[in-house]
Parts: structure tokens; C-alpha cells; sequence
């Protein structure tokens, strides 16, 4: 079994080293180290520095990938429409069991973040400057080096800058779920999708990028486009930052120029020369298989064109002696555990669809293949936040690349291997879960409430689909493809609206105290399919 990624593995570099610059020295880079290794950096205007992002074409290191530039110009030119001062935010949530990039900068380099963070702050004159970490390591690290700037929370201060940290989720690092946090609320997406560079911290145009990205930016300040272009490849020049774990003989964060062959930095980690197969982007990746990797290279670019995915940047291989369905089950179990409990298409799509690819293990046959599929299609694109679409993904990739051992599965008696567990996941199966300082909110607490359909009444009109989406998914056939579940607590009062106006009357909610002790006041009342005539009628 795999055990769990420490919070700083081994580093390496391949070539000249530019984020990792000073890490042959030291540890960690303090001020004063950090100053001697990269020296001093000088103020950009905004202008000059969205030009700077666009020339090196970089790009958010978190997952998305999107136009640093872009989302520059975007906070730039709404904090001048509204006449707001904007906040810069660095997401330093890293919560995925196989990524460590951004954690070992914030430990080791804290202070190339806040020099991209800070050039930001001072093109854009934000006065708020937050960094959302979730490790104690990670928290100690970037608040030593706050105060080693003179940097504070304090009202005097000319830019207040703070560390907010939060529970160690899947969830907690969706952009939506920090500024929520940020804001006082929990740490999960408020269930509306908003640009933060819009309406983010406190309403405010926000600028929110990874760790990494602002670390880029920093590097490329200080070099200049030219000299920064002169490593990596013409259309993503630079280096990436790659954590290398599953099933090799030392996991580890590598820094490597955009370019060098995707085998090449497997070798370096002490992998299986022919992989079954390599998870590429983390566990909201996909997979490839081992002839796939001989052709790819480590951008951006070549692995979307291979069928992979650069992501957040994790990189997994599994050897040729493990069932790739189990390994995959192992995360599937996880993603949906990771859950904010919000969305229906999360926290009912994502355990379904578990369910079903550990049906297809236990000789479920064609019908849980295609149960799989259906789920998997049902969730993307539905969800508060891009944990169902990132989970799709990573099971579709499942299925596409392993059609050897899936027929095996399917159709015969299985592949007869055993699941080594080489994946890494946090120990007991899961991350610590709870906001530090307090349990979880009232609002996103457990519900007491189960909703019913009663399927002799049922017509499959789809109105609760509308009303209650969280919880209600209507099928090909056009009626609602779960019986019976667990309402949120945040969804009462629309549950009681479906339940309501549901025309045929063939819903009906219960209290659920098998699973809960004290009845809360706040239940809703049960209603008979009569009172909900009258209530439809009023």
C-alpha cells in the first residue's frame, strides 16, 4: 500500500532551477536568503505587467489553466468601473493526496509567492492581500514570512495582509470556496457561480491564482520575457512543477522546463519502465497508457493532445501488477467522500457512480458498465463547483483506458489481479474534515429530512427536478432517478416547495432520526399527500 505523501518529499530539477533556485542551500528560504538567491524585485505598473503574463503566456498552475493576463485586466478595468479597490487573493489550498507542488513553495519559497502576490497588490493598488493555505505547515510557513515583510492584518496598515486557513477538503480549494471562507462562511462553493473577478472578497474584484502562478510571475519579473522564453518551448515557455508518486521508487516534486518527454521524469522517480498506465493531472485527471507516454511531453498542450491532462500538475504511474479498476475505485471512493454534500449531482452522483464502477468489479456485468457511463454523464456541468465535472472526467478516463481489464470484468470472471493501493491517499482513506476553530455550519450541516417518491403516483412531469435539483435528476425515461435520499439542510424550504407542487402529489417528506440524536426544532413538518392537495390548491 501507498502510503501518504509527506507535506515537503524530495525536490528535484532538471536543468537550471528557477522556482527551486537556493534549494540546494537551505530548507527554507527566509527574507534575507531569498533576497541573495533572486535578488531585489521593483514595482510594474498593471499595464506592463498584464503584458508581462500574456508575452510568457501564463497560465493558472492549479488546474484550470486560465490566461493570467486576462484575469489581470479583468479585476483591473471592473475596480475602475465600480471605484472599488480590488484584493488579491493566493490559493495555496493543495488537498488532492497526490499534489505537494504548491505546498513545498509555500514551505520552501514563500517569498517568490508573495513577490507575484505583492507586484499584483501594487499594479492593481489592492489593499487586501489573503493566502489560503490548509496545512499547519503550510500556515506556519507563509505567516513567518508575512512577518518577516512587516506585513499584518492591522487597520493602519497600508496593505493588509493575512493567512486564512481552512479544512483540508477536495472542495476547499474551488476559488468560490476560499473567498467564501474569506467572507466568514464555510469553506465550500455557495451553490451560484460568480467571477471572483467580478464580485469577489467582500463583493470586491478579486484576484485569485495558485501558488505557483504568482511564483511564475515573480521569476519573469525578474528576468524578463526573453530570458524566461529562453527555457521550455516557444508557446509555453518556463518550467512546470510535477509531483511524481503512485508506483515509483521516490515520490517527489520536480521542477522541469515545458518540453522534456514524460518518460524521462518517470525514470527520475523510479518508475515501472512499461507502465500499465500514468494518471495525469491528479485525481480530477485522466489516464494514458504506457505506449501514450512514450509520445508525450510534459505541456500543457501535448498532453491534452494525447488524451492526458497537465492539471494540477500530478503525475501517476501504476505498475503492471495491479487491477487499474481497483486503483481507480480506491479514488472514485474518495471523490465521493469529498463532497461538499451541496449538489445532487455530487453528493447522490458521485457515490452512485462508485457504486458502480465497484458493481462492474463484482461481476456486475454490461448493465453496471453502462450504469457508470450514465451517471458519469448525468453529473458533469451540474454541479456548485468543478468537483463533479473533475470526477467525471477521471472515471470516463477509467473506463476509455483500461478496455482490456474492463472486458475482463464485464465479461469474463475479471483481470485476477490484485489492487496494490499504489495511489496515495490521506491515511484512514480520507483528509481531516471540519472548519479549525468550530464544527460545520447549521446551514451545511446534516439534514433531518428524507424525501420520498411514490412511484404509483409519479408521472414523470419533472417538476422536482426543477425545484430541487440538488437531490432530483430525471432519466432517460424522464422520471426521477432516485427513490428516495437525504434532503441538505440548506434545501429544506425548497424540498417542502416540490413536495407542494408536485402535480401527481407523489412526493412526501419524512423525518430521518435513524441518523440523528435530539429532534431539532428546525424540522420541517411531515406532510400527508392530503395537506399537499391543500397546499397546491392555496
Amino acid at each position: 500500500m501507498n502510503e501518504a505523501l509527506p507535506d515537503v518529499p524530495e525536490v528535484r530539477v532538471v536543468g537550471l532551477p528557477q522556482l527551486t533556485s537556493g534549494f540546494d542551500l537551505v530548507d527554507r528560504l527566509d527574507l534575507p536568503m531569498h533576497l541573495k538567491v533572486h535578488g531585489p524585485l521593483e514595482p510594474m505598473g498593471g499595464e506592463q505587467l498584464a503584458q508581462l503574463a500574456e508575452r510568457i503566456n501564463l497560465k493558472g498552475r492549479g488546474g484550470a489553466g486560465f490566461p493570467f493576463h486576462k484575469k489581470l485586466r479583468s479585476v483591473a478595468e471592473s475596480a475602475i468601473k465600480r471605484g472599488i479597490r480590488p484584493v488579491v487573493v493566493v490559493n495555496g489550498s493543495e488537498d488532492e493526496p497526490a499534489c505537494r507542488k504548491d505546498t513545498v513553495l509555500i514551505n520552501r519559497a514563500p517569498h517568490l509567492i508573495l513577490d507575484g502576490a505583492l507586484l499584483c497588490a501594487e499594479a492593481l493598488g489592492a489593499r487586501t492581500l489573503v493566502v489560503g493555505v490548509t496545512r499547519e505547515s503550510t500556515q506556519r510557513s507563509m505567516e513567518a514570512a508575512l512577518a518577516e515583510r512587516g506585513l499584518n492584518n492591522g487597520r493602519r496598515s497600508a496593505l493588509r495582509a493575512r493567512v486564512q486557513r481552512n479544512p483540508v477538503r477536495m472542495v476547499t480549494g474551488a476559488a468560490a470556496s476560499l473567498i467564501r471562507s474569506i467572507d466568514g462562511g464555510p469553506a465550500v462553493p455557495p451553490g451560484r457561480k460568480v467571477s471572483a473577478s467580478q464580485n469577489g472578497v467582500g463583493g470586491a474584484p478579486t484576484l485569485l491564482s495558485n501558488a505557483e502562478t504568482f511564483a511564475q510571475l515573480a521569476i519573469a519579473a525578474r528576468i524578463g520575457p526573453e530570458r524566461y522564453g529562453n527555457t521550455g518551448l516557444y508557446d509555453e515557455p518556463g518550467t512546470v512543477m510535477l509531483t511524481v508518486s503512485g508506483a515509483v521508487a521516490r515520490p517527489m516534486v520536480i521542477e522541469v522546463p515545458t518540453g522534456v518527454p514524460l518518460r524521462y521524469v518517470l525514470q527520475l522517480a523510479g518508475a515501472p519502465p512499461v507502465p500499465q498506465g500514468v494518471l495525469t493531472g491528479g485525481y480530477h485527471g485522466k489516464w494514458i497508457d504506457a505506449a501514450t507516454v512514450n509520445e508525450a511531453i510534459v505541456s500543457r498542450n501535448s498532453l491534452d493532445a494525447v488524451g492526458g491532462a497537465l492539471g494540477a500538475g500530478a503525475i501517476l504511474p501504476i505498475t503492471q501488477d495491479t487491477c487499474p479498476l481497483g486503483e481507480s475505485l480506491r479514488v472514485a471512493q474518495w471523490l465521493a467522500e469529498e463532497s461538499a454534500g451541496q449538489c445532487g449531482p455530487c453528493y447522490l452522483g458521485l457515490p452512485a457512480a462508485a457504486r458502480g464502477l465497484e458493481d462492474i468489479l463484482n461481476g456486475g456485468g454490461p448493465a453496471a458498465l453502462e450504469a457508470v457511463k450514465q451517471v458519469a454523464k448525468n453529473v458533469k456541468r451540474r454541479g456548485a463547483c468543478s468537483h463533479p465535472d473533475g470526477s467525471a472526467m477521471f472515471l470516463e478516463s477509467t473506463i476509455k483506458a483500461f478496455t482490456d481489464d474492463l472486458a475482463a470484468h464485464v465479461l469474463g470472471n475479471g483481470c485476477g489481479r490484485p489492487v496494490e493501493g499504489v495511489l496515495p491517499l490521506f491515511e484512514g482513506g480520507r483528509a481531516p474534515t471540519g472548519i479549525p476553530g468550530g464544527g460545520e455550519s447549521e446551514e451545511n450541516g446534516p439534514s433531518r429530512q428524507k424525501i420520498y417518491v411514490d412511484w404509483t403516483l409519479c408521472r414523470g412531469h419533472g417538476l422536482c427536478a426543477d425545484i430541487l435539483p440538488e437531490v432530483f435528476q430525471l432519466g432517460a425515461d424522464g422520471f426521477p432517478t432516485v427513490a428516495q435520499a437525504q434532503v441538505p439542510r440548506y434545501a429544506e424550504a425548497k424540498a417542502l416547495r416540490a413536495v407542494r407542487r408536485c402535480p401527481a402529489l407523489a412526493l412526501r417528506l419524512e423525518e430521518d432520526t435513524r441518523s440523528q440524536g435530539a429532534p431539532s426544532s428546525r424540522n420541517l413538518p411531515v406532510l400527508s399527500q392530503g395537506r399537499g392537495r391543500r397546499a397546491l390548491g392555496r
